[in-house]
């Protein structure tokens, strides 16, 4: 579908979304182009899905949609476009998903029908590889609990898988089709289309778990191989006859380059009984790949820009050109958001317009009256708070430190807090003559010893010195301020 328009204006605003051309357009919804814009400048291209107003009226389809769409949420994988938000607005109900350059399996299988071309054996095997990992991703996903959600696509056909520009396969629309079932209306020809790709089980309408996603997958591949339809009928009686019973030929009937393993796994994908089937969509996965070599991602995204230049490149456009519109950084996002305000634009009275921002500054591109308006705010309360915090710790830190300062001053003294003590020399007394009776006592010094690390040797017994110069040299040594001994020069 061309794009229409070249204006910035978007054609609709709900919430925070803004809503441009439609990209493309089906039964259920149809696909626009649009961004998500939220407050500080923050921007993101997205695609979102408005569904027909016949599903948004009715109550019960809502419930299941919003409900299915939570799970959706859940699924991460390359190979799955990821659902980011669901809106429910004034009687009309969006699905926002990321934005994927690309088209679609059923618009490139129209494309090369057009060329009277198809798609290469090895490409259209490693897109159905690639969908069937990201399926294998859905069917495992867990809840925040880390409990198995059970998710089944429905609805695996080559409108829900995109191809895009980047070469990498993409399953979307999870979720949907089991929020359709619950309607007992249904567009005309839509259950036709939707049958052509059912499994026997679901178009019984029995239980139905991951293999009916194997089974629908295996029918795309078969297609894109022999480039047929493989359940084709005019009327929906005939469609469920032949899904249960039609005879299924393998590919390499239709297709001669179709080797006899890839014509094996593909059957086992259509096995009409389950428990014939593949029981996990990797399982299948890894089948395929074993059969042929895949090209790489780079040689399937070159594949995709020679069929569909024009389209990719008018879509590119037209996103950079509504990207620079609704940029925080020039003055379209400013002219759009005065529009929105004065009511030029179709919006409903009720919606927010987008996120208010200031204005850039005309002379030099920037928000220099915002910082203005900013340096001029006194501050809050909270910042006071943080200021005293932090004054605190500053204050700590410096008590820490002359802490540890002092420490280490009073660790280079011989004795921690106590000075130390020097040993007075004695006082001159008259001369003893020492007898036989009568030995001299030994010396004991008046300070006590000096404290040391090591352990202070046992005393030993004092010999008796002689006196010279009437000075008394029995403690023939004095200690200074250190400790240390400084022996006297008179007895020496």
């Amino acid at each position: 579908m061309a794009l229409a328009g070249s204006s910035g204006q978007p054609q609709q605003v709900i919430g925070r979304y803004a809503l441009f051309d439609a990209l493309a357009a089906g039964g259920m919804a149809t696909v626009h182009l649009g961004r998500l814009l939220g407050p500080v400048g923050f921007a993101r291209t997205v695609a979102i899905k408005r569904l027909h107003d016949q599903f948004a009226a009715d109550p019960e389809f809502v419930t299941a949609f919003l409900d299915e769409a939570r799970l959706a949420a859940r699924i991460r994988h390359p190979n799955v476009v990821p659902t980011l938000d669901v809106v429910a607005d004034q009687g009309q109900l969006f699905l926002v998903m990321e934005y994927v350059q690309g088209e679609s399996i059923s618009r490139l299988l129209k494309l090369l029908k057009k060329r009277d071309a198809v798609m290469p054996l090895r490409i259209a095997v490693a897109v159905v590889a690639g969908a069937l990992h990201g399926l294998h991703a859905a069917h495992e996903a867990r809840s925040e609990k880390g409990e198995p959600l059970c998710i089944v696509h429905r609805d695996v056909s080559p409108q829900n898988i995109l191809l895009g520009a980047d070469g990498v396969p993409r399953v979307l629309d999870f979720g949907v089709a089991k929020a359709v079932g619950r309607l007992h209306t249904t567009h005309e020809g839509g259950l036709k289309g939707k049958l052509a790709y059912m499994s026997p089980e679901q178009v019984r309408g029995a239980p139905i778990d991951r293999r009916s996603d194997v089974f629908a997958a295996s029918i795309v591949l078969w297609e894109m191989l022999t480039h047929e339809r493989l359940f084709g009928a005019d009327n929906e009686a005939a469609m469920l006859e032949w899904v249960q019973s039609k005879p299924i030929p393998p590919p390499s009937e239709r297709c001669k380059d179709v080797l006899p393993d890839l014509d094996a796994v593909v059957l086992k994908g259509l096995e009409r009984d389950p428990a014939r089937r593949w029981q996990t969509a990797r399982e299948m996965a890894l089948a395929l790949e074993e059969c042929i070599p895949l090209p790489s991602a780079a040689q399937i995204s070159t594949w995709v820009e020679s069929v569909a230049s024009t389209m990719l490149h008018e879509r590119a456009e037209r996103v950079a050109e509504v990207e620079s519109a609704t940029s925080d950084a020039g003055h379209g996002r400013s002219a759009v958001l005065n529009e929105l305000r004065a009511g030029e634009l179709p919006t409903r009275a009720d919606t927010p317009a987008f996120p208010s921002a200031p204005p850039p500054d005309v002379q030099t591109g920037s928000r220099s009256a915002a910082l203005s308006l900013a340096a001029s705010t006194p501050p809050s309360p909270q910042r006071s708070e943080r200021h005293v915090a932090l004054l605190g710790v500053l204050v700590g830190v410096a008590l820490v430190m002359l802490g540890v300062l002092v420490w280490t001053l009073t660790r280079s003294e011989p004795v921690a807090g106590v000075a130390p003590a020097v040993t007075p020399a004695p006082a001159a007394r008259p001369p003893e003559v020492p007898t036989a009776r009568q030995p001299e006592p030994p010396a004991v010094s008046a300070a006590p010893p000096a404290a040391s690390s090591a352990p202070a040797p046992p005393p030993k017994p004092s010999v008796p010195r002689p006196v010279k110069g009437g000075v008394d040299c029995s403690v023939p040594f004095v200690r200074d301020e250190r400790g240390v001994k400084i022996w006297r020069k008179e007895c020496l």
